[in-house]
């Protein structure tokens, strides 16, 4: 299970920056989670309910912002119809990866004094 893996290093990262802020409580994690990331979102989940008991996470909630795979031209950088052919039918070009396979941490609500 990576998405385990995946939570230790965001929970270490947010940690950090409620440190870096004085933050006496952490309310809100919110992930950018794209589609081809291999990550199971409900998995992801579960995970961050178990790795923020006794951190500054706490009673944190986790968001997960899913983001659907976009492919575009790799020549032209004209955007491809999902579900059609990996090539530009205007160039030729095979297709890239635009949005689609990320995992981000976006944003972190926190309560400072």
């Amino acid at each position: 299970m990576h998405e385990y893996s995946l939570i230790v290093a965001l929970m270490e990262r947010v940690e950090e920056e409620a440190a870096a802020r004085g933050a006496l409580a952490v309310h809100r994690v919110c992930v950018r989670l794209g589609e081809l990331s291999g990550v199971e979102p409900d998995l992801l989940d579960s995970a961050f309910a178990i790795v923020r008991t006794g951190t500054i996470c706490g009673g944190a909630a986790l968001e997960i912002e899913r983001v659907a795979a976009r492919w575009e031209c790799s020549g032209c950088r004209r955007p491809l119809e999902a579900g059609g052919r990996l090539r530009c039918a205007a160039c030729g070009a095979p297709a890239a990866l635009a949005a689609g396979d990320e995992i981000l941490l976006g944003q972190i609500e926190l309560e400072v004094p």
